[in-house]
């Protein structure tokens, strides 16, 4: 069995509930305040430790108390924190989120996830049937350091590429396997997108942002579920009905869930399948990492 590597960021998400969003220049009364763990990189971590993966997490946190009570939070969760350095001129990743019908906007103050660099992932032992898995909330130089040991020791990558910046080929040629919802592919090909576009709209944008027929790039839709380039083919999972109360986090749930099914080998379809279930089990509840499901319970909705 593979192992799993996080490459990426750690946050104290401060989440804001409240009836509705305000607009630009407006206050509104909010319903509660909480506090969870999250970052991409750490949310994906939890979620793939959660679901039975040995989970190694590379990131740096600010020597402040939301660093010691991330840090005694992801321990908990069995994540392997050998490579989670500490960074005492910076503070700790932080997301201000508001919540208002299970719909959320979030401002990322990186801190010390800004400080994660090529150093950190340079004396990482990667092998084959290792998953790397990355995002873009630390550097670009060090997620391409990351992907090219990863390669280097015939492990497979996967890219999340959000927030959503351009990047260079250099890096996308190293992805094995790019993960990323339509506003972020809409972003990276210049493409239009809309959540009501048929299947066929977002596969025609997906092949045009391939490196190469063999890298397969999956599109997360939400509630619809996800459309994938396999092999030059379409793929296809429809969504689960539920009753979502925050989406915060789901993407990351569905990317952590697909890292661990192939570190656990198994084919990048039933990888696929396995995480829109948990991604759907995720959305029913609040926070990122403290939503991310069990085995136990993906393995209840499977059993119907």
């Amino acid at each position: 069995m593979g192992r799993v590597f996080v490459a990426g960021s750690i946050n104290m998400d401060v989440v804001a509930t409240a009836d509705r969003h305000p607009k630009i220049g407006e206050t509104v009364a909010g319903n509660a305040v909480h506090y969870f763990l999250g970052g991409k990189g750490a949310n994906q971590a939890v979620a793939a430790a959660k679901l039975g993966a040995a989970t190694t997490l590379i990131g740096r946190l600010g020597k402040d108390a939301f660093g010691q009570q991330l840090r005694t939070f992801l321990a908990a969760q069995d994540v392997d924190l050998s490579f989670v350095h500490d960074s005492a001129e910076v503070h700790s990743g932080t997301a201000i989120i508001t919540v208002a019908d299970a719909d959320n906007t979030i401002v990322v103050v990186p801190g010390a996830n800004a400080r994660v660099s090529p150093a950190d992932v340079a004396a990482l032992s990667l092998g084959k049937g290792d998953v790397a898995v990355s995002q873009f909330e630390i550097p670009l130089p060090t997620i391409r350091a990351f992907f090219q040991r990863a390669k280097a020791a015939g492990a497979t990558t996967i890219l999340n590429p959000a927030p959503a910046i351009m990047f260079g080929n250099d890096l996308l040629d190293l992805v094995d396997i790019l993960i990323l919802n339509e506003t972020e592919l809409g972003f990276l090909t210049g493409t239009e997108l809309r959540d009501g576009d048929d299947d066929e709209c977002f596969i025609e944008a997906a092949r045009s942002l391939q490196a190469r027929e063999s890298q397969i790039i999956c599109v997360t839709l939400g509630k619809r579920g996800i459309v994938a380039l396999i092999n030059g083919r379409q793929h296809t999972d429809h969504g689960r009905a539920v009753k979502a109360i925050d989406s915060t986090g789901a993407g990351d749930c569905f990317v952590g869930a697909v890292a661990a099914l192939l570190a656990d080998g198994q084919t990048i379809q039933s990888a696929f399948g396995y995480a829109n279930i948990a991604a759907s089990i995720c959305v029913q509840r609040m926070g990122a990492a403290p939503s991310m499901p069990t085995i136990a319970e993906v393995s209840a909705v499977l059993r119907g």
